[in-house]
């Protein structure tokens, strides 16, 4: 197998990579994997803690890929043994364990996603119950006494929540474990992660070395801020672009990033360079490029990473003439209701465009409801609804209603 050069290999693969403590053995396993013709195991582990992967895996990802391109294989590990325990990197509290059939069914969702970003003929998918599963408890107390509990208690989130009296169960102390256990089964080379996960990659080496084999290198990625440009993304959080977003909620999300937060976007995920950044923030300051127009490129990157151009070209367009040209969408949503006069709220609610009449009420006082163009201001309106009238709810939520006699 023909591999791209030493050097461009260590350029492309150490490219906006934040923790690696291992550079110079990377450098010694790569150039000895070149030599013998033999592609690197390059793994990550996924718990399936929800059905969506979300762009905060992909940066991760694509790191994955650029080791494929670079002719190496990627180990994809479903977590479904340990999303039951629940990983507590960056946790302040405990995480509520999912049942078996919980697991079983967000993991089947995760291997067609990974294969939008990674190539199938160079990845290697595993679910970890394959060794956990039948794992007997002279096992577990065997593989437990390569770790100390002080050794568990200096990663940062374990010391914190110790020191502040929190409650840490016993099976979160086992997870890093678990987890570096994964990397002896899979005979791993290299193993990446984001920067919450470095106290586990690092225990990986540990767990292997105490099993006769090599340790394996450690790379960590940054951490992706979500939409609201504040905190991480989560799906828990709801400031996530999901895999299975519609092309037009994906472009619509991205385009609700905050000017300043979109940055680590074209880096991470479109493998913009710092230099590439820099030109584009340049011309913004000086008036060259309007920021709508930078982020609608990010925008449209983004559909095309996760669906195709094609979609991201329409999603553009419909967003453009729904927004900018203040037109209606074309694929509005007909919900039945009832002819009589009825409550803002109720009819919000109907409509699909409110959850519960406190969160329509919201709408409302926040002068983000209208019908039909007239702006609805006073939570205890009563309106008769009409055939084909729009619905209207914030920027993007509409109904048209179908009035049933």
């Amino acid at each position: 197998m023909s591999f791209p050069s030493l050097d461009e290999q260590i350029r492309i693969l150490s490219d906006a990579v934040v923790d690696q403590p291992n550079a110079a053995e990377f450098r010694t396993r790569l150039a000895s994997a070149i030599e013998a013709g033999r592609p690197l195991r390059v793994k990550l582990g996924a718990d399936p803690s929800a059905p969506d992967l979300h762009l905060g895996h992909a940066v991760v990802l694509e790191k994955l890929r650029a080791f494929q391109r670079c002719g190496h294989t990627v180990v994809f590990i479903v977590g479904d043994f340990t999303g039951m325990i629940g990983d507590p990197s960056g946790k302040s509290l405990t995480r509520p364990q999912l049942s078996r059939e919980q697991v079983v069914a967000n993991a089947k969702t995760y291997q067609d996603q990974v294969f939008r970003l990674l190539d199938p003929a160079k990845t290697e998918i595993r679910f970890n119950s394959e060794w956990f599963g039948g794992m007997t408890f002279e096992k577990v107390i065997r593989l437990a006494s390569n770790v100390t509990i002080a050794q568990l208690l200096a990663r940062d989130d374990f010391a914190k929540r110790y020191a502040a009296r929190a409650p840490i169960a016993l099976s979160e102390f086992l997870y890093p474990l678990v987890q570096a256990y994964d990397s002896v089964m899979v005979k791993a080379d290299v193993e990446l992660g984001g920067t919450d996960q470095l106290f586990n990659l690092l225990l990986g080496r540990e767990i292997q070395k105490a099993h006769g084999l090599p340790p394996q290198i450690v790379m960590t990625l940054p951490l992706l801020v979500g939409l609201d440009g504040v905190n991480k993304m989560s799906k828990s959080l709801g400031n996530c672009i999901a895999f299975n977003d519609p092309p037009k909620e994906v472009y619509g999300k991205a385009m609700s990033i905050p000017d300043d937060g979109m940055w680590p976007y074209f880096r991470l995920l479109l493998g913009k360079s710092d230099a590439d950044v820099a030109r584009l923030r340049a011309a913004i300051a000086d008036g060259s490029r309007h920021p709508r127009a930078v982020k609608d490129g990010l925008a449209k990157a983004l559909v095309a990473l996760l669906h195709d151009e094609a979609s991201a070209e329409a999603a553009s367009a419909e967003f453009a003439r729904v927004f900018a040209q203040k037109e209606l969408p074309s694929d509005i949503p007909a919900v039945a209701v009832p002819a009589a006069e009825t409550g803002i709220l109720s009819l919000l609610v109907a409509a699909g465009l409110a959850h519960g009449t406190s969160e329509a009420k919201r709408l409302v006082l926040g002068g983000a409801v209208k019908l039909d163009d007239e702006k609805i201001a006073d939570p205890k309106a009563v309106v008769t609804p009409k055939d084909g009238a729009i619905l209207r709810a914030g920027k993007r939520a509409f109904a048209k209603l179908a009035v049933r006699g």
